[in-house]
């Protein structure tokens, strides 16, 4: 029985070695079966019939333990080469995603980087052409001249639309929601759309204007805007319709239109960047293409104020955007102000502006425009060009438009610093740059300055400078 219990303990051991296991029980079992066996009783041929099946029972146990134990094994092994493989694919699905977002970065630093270069000739190219307009008195120059405007403009918007996926992409959009009228809302896009249907014979209507949001109204303009450009481009007959109206407790806003509608299996496509439907018919020469970021840009703002966003289409009878938002109350009404007349007039004479700008087709457009106006200027394209003007300049200038980057490495805070230190911190300054990276809201608060982002419509640029030399004589 000890020699029995012995072999029964080894034969997880031995049964991993199946030879020695078999030579453990020979040297057991056999010489015990055959000393009984030869012993003679009859007790001793039923005793050895025991032993021969107990070695038997051994030698199943030690095949079911060998059987198990190279399944063991296996599976170990299997186990190892699976954690190994998996280690390598989470190597490269490391790398991938490391690579992706390099890219990513690389693009958004692009966009960055250019922002600055590629808004300067729109920017120069609109003041020139503002000056060009209010010198020419020839209609038909006028007209050129106009039209040179609408393609800076289609330029601008096309160049915006990328920039505002990049924006997105750096999470330089906040969203900051306030109660808004939908009436004043629907009044912008109208003025704005208004044209360009009836030149497609297309009917542009507005419901529910009664109503108040609240929301981000600069983001809820910005995509219906985008949802009424593409649909407005892509109708042919009948017309388009943005709606708003009262479900529960949130407002429905709807575009609809009676264009070329979307096909389903290219519904789950059109929110990805760069890609368009297909119309029928070409567009007409006057009609913008676009880049086909429209609607991505719509979904990324919907997603960022966490509104959902939901379309239905049938092909050659429309489409209907839907998003839902908040419904808010009337905003506090201001009291009505007398309408005070513009200190500027229509002329900056005996106004002395101060320029600071590194490119010089800006710096000659705004020269050129500024003096139209009948300013005086003094312009310069460093900092320490204005320090050298500023040490030994009688009076102080009247306002400064400065770019952001300067040359050296320094900025248009450098030059305001500057000029204020020799003329006094109330000096009105306006910032004028293609930068759109740099965070200038929390500067302009803490220097004191007005921004405007490149390429800058003349018209707005004088309003600017009505605004701030008014607040200086007031």
């Amino acid at each position: 029985l000890t020699i029995y219990s012995f072999a029964i303990g080894a034969v997880p051991y031995m049964a991993s070695q199946p030879r020695l296991f078999l030579s453990c029980m020979g040297l057991y079992f056999v010489p015990m079966i055959v000393r009984t066996a030869l012993h003679g009783g009859p007790d001793d041929v039923h005793l050895a019939g025991v032993w021969c099946l107990m070695a038997l029972c051994t030698l199943v146990v030690g095949r079911g333990f060998h059987n198990v134990f190279g399944d063991m094994v296996s599976l170990r092994l299997h186990s190892e080469d699976l954690a190994r493989r998996l280690k390598g694919e989470m190597a490269l699905a490391e790398a991938a995603q490391r690579q992706a977002e390099t890219a990513n970065r690389a693009k958004t630093q692009f966009f960055a980087a250019a922002s600055h270069d590629l808004r300067q000739p729109l920017h120069a190219m609109g003041l020139f052409a503002e000056a060009l307009r209010q010198r020419c008195k020839d209609d038909d120059v006028a007209h050129l001249v106009n039209s040179i405007n609408s393609s800076v403009d289609a330029l601008e918007g096309l160049f915006s639309e990328l920039l505002d996926i990049t924006k997105i992409d750096t999470g330089a959009v906040e969203i900051e929601p306030e109660h808004f009228s939908m009436r004043d809302l629907f009044a912008r896009i109208r003025l704005h759309f208004e044209p360009t249907a009836f030149e497609k014979g297309l009917m542009l209507s507005f419901r529910g204007e009664q109503h108040h949001a609240y929301a981000d109204p600069v983001i809820i303009e910005r995509v219906l805007r985008n949802l009424v450009s593409n649909a407005i481009r892509y109708t042919e007959d009948g017309g388009v319709l943005v709606s708003c109206r009262r479900r529960g407790g949130q407002l429905c806003l709807q575009v609809w239109d009676t264009g070329i509608g979307i096909a389903e299996k290219e519904q789950a496509r059109i929110f990805d960047e760069f890609y368009q439907t297909q119309s029928g018919r070409p567009l007409e020469p006057h009609h913008r293409k676009g880049l086909g970021l429209g609607l991505a840009i719509v979904k990324r703002l919907t997603d960022l104020m966490h509104t959902p966003l939901t379309l239905r289409s049938r092909v050659g009878h429309g489409t209907v955007f839907t998003m839902m938002i908040p419904v808010g109350r009337a905003p506090r009404l201001q009291p009505a102000s007398v309408p005070s007349r513009p200190s500027l007039g229509l002329t900056l004479d005996k106004r002395h502006v101060v320029v600071v700008e590194d490119e010089q087709a800006v710096l000659d457009g705004l020269q050129v425009l500024l003096k139209g106006w009948g300013a005086t200027v003094s312009a310069f394209d460093s900092v320490d060009a204005v320090r050298a003007w500023a040490e030994h300049a009688p009076s102080a200038p009247d306002l400064v438009i400065v770019d952001y980057r300067l040359p050296e490495q320094q900025t248009g805070i450098d030059a305001i610093k500057t000029l204020r230190a020799r003329f006094g911190k109330d000096l009105p300054v306006i910032m004028v740059t293609g930068s759109t990276m740099t965070g200038h809201e929390e500067e302009a608060r803490q220097h004191h300055f007005h921004v405007l982002i490149k390429p800058v419509v003349p018209t707005k640029l004088r309003a600017m400078i009505a605004f701030k030399l008014g607040v200086r004589q007031g």
